[in-house]
């Protein structure tokens, strides 16, 4: 009788006791920061999203960067600035994105 009482209170606690799990650490994934880290570009750029750089500011970022002659920039509708641009003599077509990633094509 005993033993099926410790049978009983054991399988009762295994019931009501929750499982433990085991804790992971989150994958590294790529984050979308409102603003990139210098000299770090996020590796899913360009992201987008509401992009509040003005059209002079876009122009200014990608001649800071190395691309000259900036030509047809425009803002999309899903927050890239795409522009014709040359880099190095070479034609390109270059996009930035709200966190000033600058990505070409």
């Amino acid at each position: 009788m005993k033993r099926s009482i410790r049978y009983l209170a054991g399988t009762v606690f295994l019931l009501l006791t929750p499982p433990a799990i085991a804790q992971t650490t989150p994958t590294e994934e790529p984050r979308t920061p409102a603003v990139t880290t210098p000299r770090r570009e996020n590796p899913k750029a360009p992201v987008p999203g509401q992009n509040s750089f003005t059209e002079d500011q876009a122009k200014e970022r990608l001649t800071e960067n190395g691309f000259t002659s900036v030509m047809n920039l425009q803002l999309g509708e899903d927050g890239v600035w795409r522009a014709d641009a040359a880099r190095h003599g070479q034609p390109v077509k270059v996009l930035l994105d709200f966190q000033g990633n600058i990505t070409t094509q």
